[in-house]
């Protein structure tokens, strides 16, 4: 019950964050986005025309009138359709998100269960050769463009050139082997540039940890070097472990998809989402943003309550 009332205090907390998202994007994307009139007309249109475009597209309507026409569209999850293809905003969504969520998952996941393993390993031998070996890969990972790794990787495993063992570009998954074969090159340029980020990071937090009071003693107690890296560091960590993790998760949904997606031309939220910005799919560049201020806020509602769950101190209030 606690954790239900909590739930509803923060999710009604967030509107306000949600408004100022929202607000802040529509107002860049209505006075600085494109403007589809003369696309939409031919050469020389008289002005009875262009206001008739301008009418059907509802540019002649006050700002405020959109704004909350956009809200309501968020409300009901009724964005539309493209001006691209004409599809609605919904079934795009329906089809777009399932592939983005496939194809990041488990290099999201792997590069964080990884950055904390080698971290706990580098943090267990720091200023020895080992930390130093897993510093040096971490400081290669974090200081080469992910754009070059994903080109890097591509010649590697998919080219002529290198291995030529999975497919290039495209999404033509129909089986388990299938999927494998898709996201394994991915996957990997995920983890190489993710696992620099996080285990610098990890790093820091668990050296940290090991200054502190209770794990001095408990060497002083003869615990076992697993069983001290488990319980009395590694628990002890996890709230800045979480909070890295859960506020990633926003960022890595759309901007790390959009590389991806765009360059191994995988159809997936992040490559709609890079169409939508260059052709000016507002309808598409609307339900992103409004929909990334939503999972913003539920992701600081999930981390709060994740914060009870590893430390009972914490209170949800």
């Amino acid at each position: 019950m606690e954790v239900l009332q909590y739930a509803i205090r923060k999710l009604l907390g967030g509107i306000p964050l949600v408004l100022g998202v929202t607000f802040i994007s529509f107002l860049l994307m209505v006075y600085f986005g494109p403007d589809k009139t003369y696309e939409l007309l031919g050469k020389n249109p008289t002005q009875e025309q262009i206001d008739e475009i301008r009418h059907e597209l509802g540019y002649d309507k006050p700002f405020m009138v959109r704004y909350g026409e956009y809200l309501k569209q968020m409300a009901t999850l009724d964005f539309g359709a493209s001006d691209s293809t004409g599809e609605p905003v919904s079934k795009v969504l329906a089809r777009t998100v399932p592939i983005s969520l496939a194809l990041i998952t488990p290099g999201f996941i792997l590069g964080n269960v990884l950055g904390i393993l080698l971290a706990l390993i580098a943090a267990y031998h720091r200023s020895g050769p080992i930390d130093k070996y897993i510093m040096g890969f971490s400081v290669v990972g974090m200081s080469i463009s992910f754009l070059i790794v994903v080109i890097a990787f591509q010649i590697i495993f998919s080219s002529s050139y290198g291995l030529n063992a999975f497919p290039v570009r495209g999404w033509n998954v129909h089986s388990f082997s299938d999927y494998l074969r898709y996201i394994t090159v991915p996957t990997l340029a995920t983890i190489f540039v993710a696992l620099g980020y996080n285990t610098r990071f990890y790093r820091a937090v668990l050296v940290e940890e090991m200054t502190r009071d209770h794990v001095r003693t408990a060497k002083a107690f003869g615990t076992r070097p697993g069983k001290l890296l488990y319980k009395n560091i590694l628990k002890n960590s996890m709230i800045p472990i979480i909070t890295r993790i859960m506020f990633s998760i926003p960022l890595v949904v759309v901007s790390g998809s959009l590389i991806i997606e765009s360059y191994f031309g995988i159809p997936g939220i992040g490559k709609v989402t890079y169409d939508a910005i260059t052709t000016g799919d507002q309808p598409i560049l609307k339900a992103v943003v409004g929909l990334t201020a939503v999972l913003f806020v539920i992701t600081l509602l999930i981390t709060d309550i994740l914060y009870r769950v590893v430390d009972p101190r914490v209170s949800l209030k």
